[in-house]
């Protein structure tokens, strides 16, 4: 058997957060190598060269925002060049699905931190420190959509008067265009001018400058027209957002507010917050599980697919746990709770999702990067139009200075930042969908680069746990006479082996009963004996056998094919000598020898590794057509095996599920935690966990993965390519304000839609 202790489940060792500290970003790989492109602040990981931010130090402090008015990375941006630097403030935590900032401080009062972004207008309100995620305002509110139409009549009725008049200066279009400008673009103007106070080149920054020059210019219609375009803009990518957050709100948000619990002899609805551990539950068909429990008395299919994203009804009789958020499709349980409602498999998965929202992909970072250095050159290379135009090609002043407006609303960075987070988000949702739970987008993308994946045997290209495959007769003895005999006598031992010949005997004879066994007795390291009816058996391994006198070279050769294959051989003798011989192994999953195929057509190279001995390592692997299996592997050797895959192909994940997989978890670039669903280490440590037992998993996840990033460069061409499109538009002269505006729109939209793509998956 395999050295796994079957009864925990391994993962990646976390990484230990200083008190009052956050967690890091991702877990860090220890290393010895020195962490030669990061700042003294931050952590190298050595095998993907992503610099990964340290816990806060030790004894900082930790307040929570909610900010309603923080909903894209451009208010981040802008938090972040006023908070980040403030003395005493030492990490800022961002998620802005949720609309919340968490900033670690060594101030004596938070005061100033709210102080500072009251200045940025943005209305921060102080959440306790243990507060559930709130409920947040629709992404438009009646008023906003009622400006907004406004906004839109009142900007296209001055284009169509001044494109009809010839006169963008008349009192009507002034006036109109005012209308708009005032309906929809009073909060870009606010922005901007906060930007300007603050020294950030944003995107509202940008925008006000285009209005503002407009006005000035005369060019009223145009005006109007980029207010409410970009006006329409925001408001689409805030529904898009909100679209994202609901599809990871619509993940976790399943359990039911009430649980029908046992009072007395009676049944009454209470609340899940107020259903305390050890409580009896009664879940009916249809209805879903409030909270994880233990079956107590009953039985059941349901449907875990929220969970962990199977795709049949799960059996469940007494004894076997129940997670809050499936559904029972058949059938009434009655179950004792095992965990509070804030405790849940469903919370902790709630939580895992939350965390990754928050961590920042490695596509997004270098977006921020580029974005910061993109948007100031634009600035300046448009100011420069504006300044030597007239003086090097002639022409007017304010035509020049048109086409520099025109150029700084082309260089809005807004599609290209925007698409990263949503696609990055949509990904997650669609894995955990499918009961894949990733811990952050850098793994998300990072599996796209793995060559090689290295599996654990047992518990995940096998089930984990010995059963009879093997019964062949020796003499004249009926097989299924020898095989009652045999369970007859394992029935009395509780070692795996010989509860498994137990088990397929009774598969086999359903409703036969064990004979009476006198005299029973353990033989150390060789088997077990007893007398039936009055004769005499022995039942034992293939040292027993010699000890009893019983070898035979037909038999030696009988042992051997069943040893060669990777299987336990036992012999059944009397006193006459060997009557039968069993097998048992650890039997493969069925689904193994898809998953690995999946992993072959992928171009990943699978690797088996194993505590068990060569001969089961290549007979498993023979099975399932793995080339590389290496066998009698203590942790250590499992944990330098990783190490000598990383040498040979650079990026490398580690599938397990013991506690003796944990180094070499922790030495690949991904660590994949299989069978976490209920399991508090898996979700809280693994980089990847795998709700259910299903390998097939892993392809998928790297087959998300390549998409992602696909789609991730899909955005990035698609915002740069437009821009530059327009940019050689708006030095020819062909490009106007409002179609610099309209294509920055569209952009935007076309980089949101595709990112969300992945949600269909």
């Amino acid at each position: 058997m395999s050295q796994h202790d079957h009864t925990s489940t391994a993962l990646r060792l976390p990484v230990q957060a200083q008190d009052h500290g956050p967690a890091c970003d991702h877990d860090h790989h220890t290393h010895a190598a020195a962490d030669a492109c990061c700042a003294p602040a931050t952590q190298t990981d050595c095998l993907t060269g992503v610099c990964k931010s340290n816990p806060a130090p030790e004894r900082s402090s930790r307040v929570r925002y909610r900010i309603d008015k923080m909903d894209c990375p451009t208010e981040e941006r802008l938090i972040r060049n006023k908070v980040e630097g403030m003395p005493g403030v030492v990490q800022l935590d961002f998620n802005l699905l949720n609309r919340e900032l968490t900033v670690y401080h060594r101030l004596d009062q938070p005061r100033e931190i709210a102080a500072a972004l009251e200045r940025l207008d943005m209305a921060p309100k102080l959440l306790e420190a243990n507060a559930p995620v709130s409920v947040l305002p629709p992404a438009l509110s009646p008023r906003q959509k009622g400006l907004l139409a406004v906004a839109g009549v009142a900007a296209v009725a001055a284009e169509i008067i001044a494109w009809s008049t010839g006169r963008e200066t008349s009192w009507m279009v002034m006036a109109l265009a005012a209308v708009s400008i005032v309906s929809a673009g009073l909060p870009t103007l606010k922005k901007g001018w906060i930007a300007l106070r603050n020294l950030t080149l944003n995107i509202y920054f940008l925008m006000s400058i285009a209005v503002v020059g407009a006005v000035a210019l005369g060019k009223w219609p145009e005006a109007a027209m980029v207010v409410f375009l970009f006006a329409v803009a925001e408001a689409i990518e805030a529904l898009s957002l909100e679209r994202a957050r609901n599809a990871i709100k619509a993940l976790t948000a399943i359990a039911p507010e009430t649980a029908e619990v046992k009072a007395g002899e009676a049944w009454e609805a209470k609340p899940v917050a107020e259903v305390a551990v050890g409580s009896r539950i009664r879940v009916r068909a249809g209805a879903r599980v409030p909270l994880d429990a233990r079956v107590a008395f009953g039985r059941a299919a349901l449907n875990q697919a929220p969970i962990t994203g199977e795709s049949l009804p799960v059996d469940k009789q007494a004894g076997d746990l129940l997670y809050a958020g499936s559904i029972v499709a058949d059938g009434v349980v009655e179950a004792t709770v095992t965990a509070s409602a804030g405790d849940s498999t469903l919370a902790r998965i709630a939580l895992a999702i939350q965390s990754a929202q928050s961590q920042r992909a490695p596509t997004q970072r270098f977006v921020d990067r580029f974005a910061r250095y993109y948007t100031p050159a634009v600035v300046v290379f448009a100011i420069t139009v504006a300044i030597l135009g007239p003086l090097l090609s002639g022409g007017g002043w304010s035509s020049w200075l048109y086409e520099a407006l025109v150029m700084l609303v082309i260089a809005c960075p807004c599609a290209l930042v925007v698409s990263t987070p949503v696609t990055v988000v949509s990904g997650l949702a669609a894995a955990a969908r499918h009961g894949i739970l990733v811990k952050g987008g850098a793994f998300l993308e990072g599996g796209r680069l793995l060559k090689a994946v290295a599996l654990d045997k047992t518990g995940t290209l096998t089930l984990g746990k010995p059963a009879l495959t093997d019964a062949i007769p020796l003499g004249d003895m009926p097989i299924a006479q020898a095989l009652q005999i045999a369970a007859s006598l394992d029935d009395h031992s509780t070692h795996p082996v010989a509860q498994a010949l137990v088990a397929g005997w009774r598969e086999q004879q359903p409703g036969a009963a064990v004979l009476p066994v006198d005299d029973f007795g353990v033989l150390q390291g060789r088997g077990v004996t007893g007398s039936i009816a009055g004769q005499v058996w022995h039942l034992g391994n293939h040292r027993l056998v010699e000890e009893i006198g019983g070898c035979s070279a037909a038999l030696e050769a009988r042992l051997a094919v069943l040893e060669n294959a990777g299987k336990t051989a036992i012999v059944l003798c009397d006193a006459a000598g060997p009557v039968a011989v069993f097998g048992v192994a650890d039997t493969l999953r069925p689904e193994s020898a898809q998953a690995v195929a999946s992993l072959k057509s992928l171009h990943v190279e699978p690797v088996m590794l194993t505590g068990d001995n060569p001969a089961t390592a290549r007979a498993i692997a023979g099975q399932l057509g793995i080339a590389d299996a290496r066998g009698n592997l203590l942790p250590q050797d499992k944990q330098a095996a990783v190490a000598e895959l990383l040498g040979r192909y650079g990026s490398v994940g580690m599938v397990g599920d013991g506690v003796n997989d944990a180094p070499a978890l922790a030495r690949a670039t991904i660590g994949f935690a299989m069978g976490a669903v209920g399991t508090a280490t898996a979700l809280e440590t693994a980089d990847v966990a795998i709700m259910d037992d299903d390998p097939r998993k892993i392809a998928d996840f790297i087959s998300l993965s390549r998409r992602t990033a696909m789609i991730l460069k899909q955005n990035i061409a698609l915002a740069l390519g437009i821009k530059a499109v327009f940019f050689v538009l708006a030095l020819s002269g062909v490009a106007t304000l409002w179609m610099a505006v309209f294509a920055d729109t569209g952009a935007s939209l076309l980089v949101v839609f595709n990112g969300m793509r992945l949600l269909r998956r």
